[in-house]
């Protein structure tokens, strides 16, 4: 029998376990104190870990990345597919259009607005697969793209989708919190409600809170840049504060109004606002060229992606680009796994395996290869047959590359006005799903896995997170923590390969029914009895 998990009973804490709930809190106040008050001496203890980690463990990451994706695409063929995430009469909650739309708004929607133009221009301008004198041209263009797609591909994907379906299988097959410690239980059994447990979830509220927070500051910045280009709105921290807190405020009435209402229908609103960026990208840009371009790119990714999943730089001189952009991406999913792992386990109860594998795996990243290269492809149209300016924009302030791009692509202003609009909007609302699926996480897990913890825990948390931002962005210590977050993604992957041999331990004796005896009497010569095993057991529902 398992043991019930210790939780208040009574008093402001009640629901949750006394140290995930202040522990939790003295974890993201002692790291936000150690970064704040001494930004420099912070950024180097970081920096220095990361160079490690990008110069002698790279290897390590690559193996790790491949050997996820390698593992759940054989999920999708394999018996194990037929599994449902649930009972077996459990069927989806929502349907694969809100599904879709959530899980990409939570995962990556944010980083992939921000970063579609500008990481194709920065390959663009030089990448270890181009030759110095080949860079900004057609050739050094299509390798900046198959790049760009990689880093936001199958890999990344693989990553969330083994978090999240073992999270799901333990939580809603086998009974036990969602939570990451309950995906240990095969390994260390009702030991998870001791401190091996605490350990995991509190890694992954560290890494939620400060990636989120992160990525709201950073975000702030880019929203505070399509202001000013629309409004005149002055380019300042005063202003970037406020807008945090406005998306804090927005963000906490979301995940107040519940799963069901406020983060679905801003989930659906970010998908149908993309469609029709994308629309009009292509409508207004140059048209045919970027559905040229499309079909090349998935192409050139899909022949590519396993060459690029194992490759590790050999040149010691050259080893900085993959540590700056590869390792850095590796690390970053990593550390968002917990929260997004969770977040979809959330969202995906009653699905099979291999209807959760193939929806995780290949609708995202075929919406991450459209949406690159729509925004990518138009820049590098620009420079390569336009007028330019796009590489110069870049160079000097990533915040305004999106809103440089239209302006260079289209003489229409009101066309200008229109699509600048709609990015800077999405920007608000693609945020704003993030910061109110990160609150849910948290709240699930010092809640001991309770998918409906009680309102003044997402009120907290949701001002926590953006306080935090806030904090960081007034001290200057945003892109310490953004990289001492892809730190913690070090000791979470070895919580990760714990967990991914605890789902394969329980599926395959799910798979592999246990024998029962059944007594038969056989009488021979002498009364000799002899026993037989012939009856076969259902599957057990244990882990």
């Amino acid at each position: 029998m398992r043991n019930k998990p210790l939780q208040y009973e009574s008093g402001w804490l009640t629901g949750t376990n006394p140290v995930m709930s202040v522990g939790s809190g003295a974890l993201v106040l002692g790291f936000l104190l150690f970064t704040v008050m001494d930004p420099a001496f912070a950024n180097s203890v970081y920096t220095g870990i990361k160079d490690f980690i990008a110069t002698d463990l790279s290897w390590y990451y690559i193996g790790f990345m491949s050997f996820v994706l390698f593992l759940v695409v054989w999920l999708i063929f394999s018996g194990y597919g037929d599994i449902r995430l649930g009972k077996d009469t459990d069927r989806p909650e929502f349907s694969l259009f809100s599904w879709f739309s959530m899980l990409f708004g939570a995962g990556i929607g944010i980083g992939i607005l921000f970063w579609s133009i500008a990481e194709p221009i920065y390959h663009f301008q030089s990448s270890p697969f181009v030759a110095g004198n080949q860079q900004q041209t057609v050739e050094a263009a299509q390798v900046a793209m198959r790049i760009s797609i990689f880093h936001w591909g199958l890999h990344g994907w693989a990553l969330f989708g083994i978090a999240g379906m073992t999270l799901a299988y333990f939580s809603y097959r086998k009974g036990l919190p969602l939570s990451i410690r309950s995906s240990l239980y095969p390994i260390f059994g009702d030991r998870i409600y001791g401190p091996v447990g605490h350990v995991a979830d509190l890694l992954a509220v560290f890494g939620t809170v400060f990636g989120i927070a992160t990525s709201l500051g950073l975000g702030a910045q880019q929203m505070n840049a399509g202001l000013n280009y629309l409004l005149g709105v002055e380019i300042s921290t005063g202003t970037q504060i406020a807008l945090i807190a406005i998306i804090s405020v927005i963000a906490t009435a979301s995940v107040m109004s519940g799963l069901n209402k406020g983060i679905r229908l801003l989930s659906e609103w970010n998908m149908w606002l993309t469609v029709l960026i994308l629309g009009l990208f292509i409508i207004v840009g140059p048209t045919a060229y970027l559905l040229g371009a499309l079909v090349t790119n998935v192409g050139d990714y899909l022949v590519h992606a396993v060459e690029l999943g194992f490759w590790v730089n050999p040149d010691p001189q050259s080893q900085k680009w993959q540590g700056s952009w590869t390792i850095f991406y590796w690390g970053w999913w990593i550390a968002w796994a917990p929260f997004c792992g969770i977040f979809i386990a959330r969202i995906s109860k009653g699905r099979t395996i291999r209807e959760f594998v193939l929806g995780v795996l290949v609708a995202p990243t075929l919406l991450a290869a459209v949406w690159i290269t729509v925004f990518g492809n138009t820049a590098m149209y620009l420079e390569l047959f336009g007028a330019g300016g796009v590489v110069d924009a870049v160079n000097q302030d990533t915040t305004m590359a999106l809103f440089s791009t239209i302006e260079l692509m289209t003489g229409n202003q009101a066309l200008v006005i229109l699509m600048a609009g709609i990015c800077t909007v999405m920007l608000v609302t693609y945020f704003v799903t993030s910061a109110d699926s990160a609150t849910l996480v948290i709240c699930t897990l010092i809640s001991m896995g309770d998918e409906h913890p009680l309102a003044r825990y997402r009120v907290f948390w949701g001002g926590a997170i953006g306080a935090v931002s806030a904090v960081l962005l007034l001290a200057g210590g945003l892109k310490t923590l953004q990289t001492a977050t892809i730190v913690a993604a070090l000791p979470f992957s070895f919580i990760l390969i714990m967990a991914i041999y605890g789902l394969l331990k329980s599926l395959r004796a799910e798979m592999q029914p246990v024998r029962r005896p059944q007594f038969s009497r056989l009488i021979g010569n002498g009364g000799e009895v002899k026993l037989q095993a012939t009856e076969r057991l259902p599957a057990t529902s244990n882990p």
